[in-house]
């Protein structure tokens, strides 16, 4: 046995992982070579330090952070999943919802009725106490550790390779009251690059409330029109500026409706959209 085997053997040794043909191997060498024994038993000594450290266990504020660090994972990927329910559901109810309009609009005002009596019965009979008590230092880390927790898995989703993933990102966005710059980046990454326009249309729409209070958000949304190639998120794009009325937009919306190559629908909606933000 060479000294360069014996050194990838020494971890195994100590760790009681080595076998007794290794163990034996390894102790012959040891017994011819003065080297390698130091070596043996420097480790051997850091090991035995390392053994006698007294296991740390969790205190009762950190098992609290923990668990309500996997709630907030958990409501994630159970909203997750209540986005694939609805579609599924969505699915289903196209194959018996009628198909001419007079009967769509009956089933239609149906359900609103029905909504409405059950919303008001409910309303009725639960009262929802108002919070009083001001929040302590320790209440005020879980919900930055919910927070951060929901924007890993938003950010996680948005990076997945199926677009209905990262449609449900873009839903669990909106639970996020304050997206950090990560999010929004991704937010606006898929609005520029996403290769499914579905995907960059619920973008702009989650985009609406961050580019209400957001400068920045505001000026890459006007560089997002300058680049949009589809018609459908340009317009979704330009109700959005118009919306939060983004006079800064003026200018490209101008060009937009003068360029001959675009889309007419679009210099439409941009020249509707120049009368509207003064």
């Amino acid at each position: 046995m060479k000294c360069e085997q014996l050194k990838e053997m020494l971890p195994d040794y100590w760790s009681g992982a080595l076998d007794q043909t290794g163990k034996a191997a390894l102790e012959a060498h040891l017994a011819g070579c003065a080297l390698c024994q130091r070596e043996f038993e420097q480790l051997g000594s850091v090991w035995r330090k390392m053994g006698a450290i007294p296991e740390e266990r969790p205190s009762a504020a950190m098992r609290a952070r923990f668990e309500a660090t996997l709630e907030a994972y958990e409501h994630g990927l159970q909203q997750a999943r209540r986005v694939e329910r609805r579609k599924k559901l969505d699915h289903w109810l196209a194959g018996w919802w009628p198909q001419q309009p007079a009967f769509q609009f009956g089933f239609a005002v149906a359900f609103l009725a029905v909504g409405l009596l059950v919303g008001h019965s409910i309303g009725r009979g639960t009262a929802s106490p108002v919070s009083s008590g001001a929040s302590n230092i320790e209440i005020t880390r879980l919900q930055e550790e919910i927070h951060d927790t929901r924007q890993l898995v938003t950010l996680s989703m948005l990076q997945q390779q199926s677009a209905g993933d990262r449609l449900q990102g873009v839903n669990s966005s909106y639970q996020i009251r304050q997206p950090d710059p990560p999010v929004l980046d991704a937010l606006l990454h898929a609005v520029n690059y996403d290769q499914n326009v579905n995907v960059r249309l619920a973008a702009v729409d989650a985009l609406h409330r961050p580019a209400s209070t957001t400068e920045i958000v505001r000026k890459r949304l006007i560089e997002s029109l300058q680049r949009q190639d589809s018609p459908m998120v340009q317009i979704a794009l330009i109700d959005l500026l118009v919306e939060i009325k983004e006079k800064e937009a003026r200018e490209p919306l101008r060009e937009l409706a003068a360029k001959a190559d675009v889309n007419a629908a679009v210099r439409t909606r941009a020249t509707w959209a120049l009368e509207r933000i003064q």
